[in-house]
């Protein structure tokens, strides 16, 4: 009688671990990455709400300080935490120029966020916004920010 050979070799089981040990040393840091910069998106979107608000205050008032008082999240309401985002707040310079600054949890959010920052900036009132890089190096938030790989392709 002659037998008749089933399954698979060693070797071949050795390969087979071997590719998906390569794939898996590729895909876990991308992995990370990735869920970094959809986190990122959830300060980009509780800051960008404050956007149109801030100008039409600014074009109501004249500037961000009104009889003294700076402009800050409770006499523009809107939401100021999420799920990785710890606090939403503004950093008023001098004239038309403020930043809305997120600053991510220090637990709960990926490694590489945590308590780092996500800001937007104007320097004429509301005209024009920059966010991330693009933020003039004399208005950027006091936090530490978000590293470059995260930020959307708008704001590098």
């Amino acid at each position: 009688m002659k037998r008749v050979a089933r399954g698979f070799t060693l070797i071949e089981l050795m390969i087979v671990v071997a590719i998906i040990g390569i794939l898996a040393a590729v895909a876990i840091p991308s992995y990370g990455d990735y869920v970094a910069r959809a986190q990122v998106m959830e300060a980009l979107s509780l800051t960008s709400q404050y956007k149109i608000m801030l100008t039409e205050y600014y074009q109501d008032n004249g500037g961000f300080v009104v009889d003294g008082t700076p402009v800050n999240t409770t006499i523009i309401p809107g939401t100021t935490s999420g799920k990785y985002v710890q606090n939403v707040v503004f950093e008023r310079q001098a004239g038309g120029t403020i930043t809305v600054t997120a600053t991510f949890r220090t637990t709960g959010t990926a490694k590489p966020l945590q308590g780092r920052a996500f800001g937007l900036a104007t320097v004429d009132g509301g005209l024009t916004w920059v966010c991330g890089e693009s933020i003039p190096a004399a208005v950027q938030p006091t936090v530490a920010q978000v590293d470059s790989k995260y930020i959307p392709a708008a704001c590098r």
